[in-house]
């Protein structure tokens, strides 16, 4: 199921580029946005993960430079039955984690100091369960396909923005000119709701993942609480909006916002405590 959902998302995304190319440069733009996805798919599957944890400055560890970390990782995958992750610490002092990779056997988690500093070691249990849960549904591949096809978009629509003056008053370049403008409104527009697409539900289902992983729902639910108060008085460096959606918790929460609910890339941590806690009873 994995695997169809990674395609469909970059057959879909492929689409998308396409139609943007052929609104900005007719058959010609097309088959050149064709190409560029090919080539965006390529590196997405193979490097984005690379790309996604030196741009966090992300360090791996093991047992001997981080033990704790590590054990805890260790005998989560030992119950997932899924082969061992390179484990990495972000350091930056705003709690927060992420998977990353293309599937279980070149996939990785991040964590932050700020995270490891912060909360106890049944929370951070509750969090790399959650983000293990990613790896095991093939989220973290079209997390990261879709984290740099938004920032593909994304350049196209600044590149746009620049040549939207047509060289003549003709009927042609005016009617190419609304469709440059078309473009620039709506190429941001696609890139949220790729992320939508990818984020929403499978956190949700990540969280139910990581209850029923650790059979003790608390140990998210009272770490997301934990998570959410840090992150709605500060944000995460570096953080981009590219990549918010591969967080556990949304690094821009500190950031107030006109209908930031509608565009945030996570459901509300409210809610998904609310979901957890009424798994408890599940669990005993």
């Amino acid at each position: 199921m994995g695997n169809i959902k990674t395609f469909c998302l970059m057959a879909g995304l492929m689409l998308i580029f396409m139609y943007i190319g052929n609104l900005l440069g007719g058959i010609q733009g097309m088959k050149t946005a064709f190409l560029i996805s090919l080539a965006l798919n390529f590196y997405s599957y193979f490097f984005s993960d690379t790309l996604v944890l030196k741009h966090y400055k992300a360090k791996e560890v093991n047992m001997k430079t981080a033990p704790e970390l590590y054990q805890i990782v260790e005998n989560l995958i030992k119950k997932a039955n899924l082969p061992m992750p390179k484990v990495y610490i972000i350091p930056d002092n705003v709690p927060n984690a992420f998977a990353t990779g293309r599937n279980p056997k070149h996939a990785a988690v991040a964590a932050t100091q700020g995270l490891l500093n912060l909360l106890d070691k049944d929370e951070i249990e509750g969090v790399l369960a959650h983000e293990l849960s990613h790896i095991k549904h093939y989220d973290i591949l079209t997390g990261s396909i879709a984290a740099i096809f938004a920032g593909a978009i994304a350049i196209i629509s600044n590149m746009a923005r620049y040549n939207v003056a047509p060289r003549s008053n003709t009927s042609n370049n005016r009617s190419n000119g609304l469709f440059i403008i078309l473009a620039i409104i709506l190429m941001p527009i696609v890139a949220t709701i790729i992320r939508l697409a990818v984020s929403r539900t499978r956190e949700y289902e990540a969280d139910e993942g990581a209850a029923d992983l650790t059979q003790k729902p608390q140990y998210l639910a009272s770490a997301l609480a934990k998570l959410e108060g840090y992150a709605k008085n500060y944000s995460l460096n570096k953080a981009t909006s590219e990549t918010a959606h591969m967080f556990i918790i949304n690094p821009f929460s500190a950031q107030k916002a006109d209908f930031s609910s509608l565009f945030s890339t996570h459901p509300t941590t409210a809610e998904r405590i609310k979901r957890l806690k009424a798994l408890e009873n599940k669990y005993g």
